[in-house]
């Protein structure tokens, strides 16, 4: 089957919305690696939603739980990891991701991400009167920061997650074959 034999780990990052978790887990299936979703496993450790814990702590109490998730993470093997969509703003995530697998930007417009997200209420810095706006100027912080660590840049609009997936799965084994010839 195609993907099975992709050495590594990979990890995805993104804005909130972009597909990470839903093509990390097609993705972690077709590749036969374990998957982990960097905001599921800091809910799990401290048994409280993020909203709640953004609403206790504040961004920079959330941030340095995610530091400390992304650090244990990633040093696991064979692993796919969707990453929360701010984890590129601090450095260390940043050379962490770069220096520990190979990373994938799943892309998307702002109002596509608006379409994807306007109604979840679990999306604490959405939580304003002009979502949107608050989406394009998150993206216009992180697209370069996303573009630093990528090693591969996947545009997610319009396309089905198995469709994604597949495409990602054809880069990964186009890459594992140049590297290895």
């Amino acid at each position: 089957m195609p993907g099975m034999n992709l050495p590594g780990n990979f990890f995805l990052v993104g804005l909130m919305g972009a597909g990470k978790t839903t093509v990390g887990r097609t993705l972690a299936r077709l590749t036969d690696k374990t998957f982990y979703d960097s905001d599921h496993e800091i809910e799990v450790k401290t048994g409280v939603r993020i909203p709640t814990i953004f609403d206790i702590e504040g961004e920079p109490g959330f941030r340095a739980r995610e530091v400390e998730a992304i650090r244990e993470l990633t040093e696991r093997r064979d692993i796919v990891l969707a990453t929360g969509g701010g984890a590129v703003l601090n450095p260390d995530n940043r050379r962490q991701l770069s220096s520990r697998g190979f990373v994938i930007y799943l892309r998307a417009a702002p109002e596509e991400l608006y379409q994807r997200t306007r109604l979840d209420r679990n999306r604490p810095l959405l939580q304003t009167d002009d979502p949107l706006a608050r989406l394009t100027a998150l993206y216009a912080e992180r697209d370069p920061l996303y573009r630093e660590v990528a090693d591969m840049v996947v545009d997610t609009s319009r396309q089905s997650v198995t469709h994604l997936a597949q495409q990602i799965v054809r880069e990964l084994e186009k890459h594992h074959a140049y590297r290895s010839s």
